[in-house]
């Protein structure tokens, strides 16, 4: 007899749903317009920083060095207008400034310590680190170019292999994170409207008045809104794979048993907001401040999480995108298969049932 109330109340919030063809259309097409922004506009290599290169050696040395600082494929040029150094940056137009000496390829050829002067804008901290890194390992390569037998002094040699992603291919690191963005926040958005609009109608008292409980209303309408969901995570999965080469790397089942379990998590959220708010407005601002804030600051998605400052780090285990992005990323990224992803799902589950009991307490507060 629950059995069958509960799929009632799924076929009923279903229909609704497809009766709804804005709703529909938008449902499905801005999660695909939203995947579209974020894999193609979201950048976290740092490129095209402007570079301006002051030579006094003029030496062949000199306009190698100059040449292998160009082909990192990290630095534009950038011309260098002043009576003083460093002048590019203080007036904005560089945000590096490499100076040569006059002696610079016979110092080095001499096989004595050679000085050069960088000045590198360190306004932003991101591209400050990674030029200084890109200047110091290019440097480096010029001077053991130049002196075979100065790796040998060294003693030890570094040999650096990049693996699972050894092309850098930021799609394989941006598109599989915003998977869980962007299912964080759409099915959550359209069970809470919906519920906001049946509170404003007044169809929601017929409820009321129904032999539904809490328990049941609330599955049938997370049911229906979990499968809406999967409807579009399978769109977004097909965008991934044929615009950015996305593909499952193992054993793609942690993903297909976590999929469903992190879109019915999400939209236990959705039930929460629409049952604890009475306008659609509301509702929205609720869903974009929550979840758009946690999963792009508190989840993984751009920055590490061991960057997150106490105690919003602990914080950040109550998000439920924080698993899902990482379930996401090891099975399109790193196949470590079960071994590595169970107990994502199984925070994932613990985190649903306490969101669905907070939901079910909202409930029966409504009904009485």
């Amino acid at each position: 007899m629950m059995i069958r109330r509960i799929r009632n109340q799924l076929f009923k919030e279903l229909e609704q749903f497809v009766r709804d063809r804005l709703g529909v259309a938008l449902a499905f097409i801005l999660p695909v317009i939203a995947l579209l922004i974020i894999g193609f506009a979201i950048r976290l290599e740092a490129k095209n920083i402007a570079l301006v290169v002051r030579d006094l050696d003029q030496t062949s040395l000199s306009r190698s060095y100059i040449e292998r600082l160009y082909a990192t494929n990290l630095f534009v040029p950038a011309e260098w207008k002043g009576d003083r150094f460093p002048d590019a940056i203080d007036r904005g137009t560089a945000q590096v400034q490499v100076t040569i000496p006059p002696d610079f390829a016979r110092v080095v050829q001499a096989g004595r310590t050679g000085n050069l002067q960088v000045v590198i804008d360190g306004s932003d901290t991101i591209n400050a680190r990674v030029t200084r890194l890109a200047i110091e390992g290019t440097t480096l390569s010029v001077v053991q170019a130049q002196l075979g037998k100065l790796a040998d002094s060294l003693g030890v040699i570094s040999q650096v292999r990049l693996w699972f992603n050894p092309g850098r291919q930021e799609s394989l690191f941006i598109v599989p994170g915003s998977y869980g963005v962007i299912l964080a926040i759409f099915p959550p958005l359209l069970i809470a409207i919906a519920l906001v609009r049946e509170k404003e109608q007044g169809t929601i008292l017929q409820l009321y008045a129904s032999s539904l409980s809490a328990s049941e209303l609330l599955l049938g309408k997370s049911l229906a809104y979990t499968i809406v969901g999967l409807g579009e995570a399978l769109i977004l999965f097909i965008v991934g794979f044929l615009l950015f080469q996305v593909r499952f790397i193992g054993d793609p089942t942690p993903l297909i048993i976590g999929t469903p379990v992190f879109i019915w998590v999400s939209v236990q959220l959705g039930l929460i907001i629409g049952i604890f708010t009475t306008t659609q407005s509301a509702a929205v601002q609720a869903i974009g401040t929550i979840k758009v804030l946690t999963a792009f600051l508190l989840a993984g998605f751009l920055f590490p999480l061991n960057t997150v400052p106490f105690p919003f780090s602990i914080a950040s285990y109550l998000v439920p995108v924080r698993y899902y992005i990482e379930l996401c990323r090891d099975v399109f990224v790193r196949g470590s298969g079960w071994f590595g992803t169970w107990h994502l799902i199984v925070a994932l589950l613990l985190l649903g049932i306490a969101e669905f009991a907070i939901a079910w307490w909202g409930m029966r507060e409504m009904q009485l």
